[in-house]
């Protein structure tokens, strides 16, 4: 028997599945509290001091847990090639700006600093806030279309995807604009988690204040979503499908079913623990932050972010991009994988690096443990933001 046929094929499809839902886990979970600390940093700091304790809790660690992001790209690319067309490339305008607010962040942690101006600072808090807003708002809006479904289709000539351009208007969708609102209500809910256990003072305060209200907004627009859901056009396989055939997005029939994207939780009834979670632990952060208990109520809304993301994942199985221009050519995990080699050398690779990428997470935290000494960033450390 040769090496990678002791999985089958099928088999690795669904780790990889799995995998891909760990990593857009892990980054939302990771560098989620980053992008709301940040889009928090007006409203939560009102003297430099405390605008640099807020800096400064998360500019040692920001770097590292955008690593999260970059393994999930790496793993879409090389095991679901076609879903790294189809997405970054249907979306290319989305992802453009993406990139402006990642590339914004570092020069406004670097530069904010460097003159004692109060106008330069203010200008750079403000860059602070909007990447880590707009960010947040973006990753929402970009995954309604999984739900909505993307403008594409398969090209069998091509074996690749061919694009409507207009596809980055859909964003703007009143269902894409609430999913943006439920990504920015949570990641403010978790941003301010992190604010209130690692400073102390009027900034936690006030991070608790505002996160305990947005941490119920979240659980709020996430129930009126999946009423939302509901109503929208799920898509539904109803042929035969070989779950160890070579990828070919056209070998199934699709039908577009009212509600249809509900399906999966009356086949498998234990896949409502998903947004259970999801709603759970926002209002166990809204508890915790209000009770003034920020170690639980950071772990809530961790909780609650990986219920809310694995929702989505969960709801849509198998699909994994669903095509609302030919449903068609929805991509799967049956019919859009890398080949059975490939899933099985990233398989073996992950399993030796993913551990040490936790261990040495694990370490920097550990590190970096305690709170923000802010007698220290007023006294000039050399190290501070």
């Amino acid at each position: 028997m040769v090496l990678h046929e002791l999985i089958s094929y099928d088999v690795l499809r669904v780790i990889w599945w799995l995998l891909l839902g760990v990593l857009l886990v892990g980054f939302a979970v990771m560098d989620g509290f980053d992008l709301g600390a940040q889009a928090l940093l007006p409203f939560v700091a009102k003297t430099d001091l405390e605008r640099r304790s807020v800096i400064n809790s998360i500019g040692p660690v920001w770097e590292g847990n955008q690593v999260w992001l970059i393994l999930g790209g790496g793993a879409i690319f090389a095991a679901w090639p076609l879903i790294y067309a189809a997405a970054f490339s249907g979306f290319y305008l989305a992802m453009f700006l993406l990139l402006v607010t990642f590339i914004l962040r570092p020069v406004a942690f670097k530069f904010r600093s460097k003159r004692e101006e109060p106008k330069w600072r203010a200008r750079w808090d403000v860059v602070l806030c909007l990447s880590g807003g707009l960010a947040a708002i973006l990753f929402g809006a970009a995954t309604s279309s999984a739900l909505m479904g993307s403008l594409f289709s398969y090209d069998p000539a091509s074996l690749g995807v061919t694009f409507k351009w207009t596809s980055f208007f859909r964003l703007l969708h009143p269902f894409g604009l609430l999913c943006g609102l439920v990504s920015l209500a949570m990641l403010l809910a978790h941003g301010a988690g992190w604010l209130a256990f690692k400073l102390e003072g009027p900034v936690a305060e006030r991070a608790r204040s505002i996160g305990s209200k947005a941490a119920l907004a979240a659980a709020a627009l996430f129930v009126v979503g999946g009423v939302w859901v509901a109503f929208l056009n799920g898509h539904q396989i109803v042929s035969v499908v070989d779950p160890a055939a070579a990828s070919n997005p056209l070998r199934k029939s699709v039908e577009l079913v009212q509600g249809g994207w509900l399906s999966n939780y009356a086949a498998f009834p234990p896949a409502i623990l998903a947004p259970v979670l999801g709603i759970l632990g926002m209002l166990g952060a809204a508890w915790a932050l209000r009770r003034n208990l920020p170690r639980r109520a950071l772990l809530a809304s961790g909780l609650g972010i990986t219920g809310i993301v694995a929702t989505v994942g969960v709801s849509i199985f198998p699909f994994l991009l669903p095509s609302a221009l030919d449903p068609r050519s929805g991509l799967t995990v049956w019919d859009a994988s890398s080949s059975h080699f490939t899933l099985f050398v990233m398989l073996g690779s992950t399993l030796i690096f993913m551990p040490l990428i936790l261990l040495y997470t694990a370490w920097v935290y550990r590190i970096l443990r305690g709170k923000v000494d802010v007698a220290a960033i007023a006294k000039g450390d050399t190290h501070a933001y």
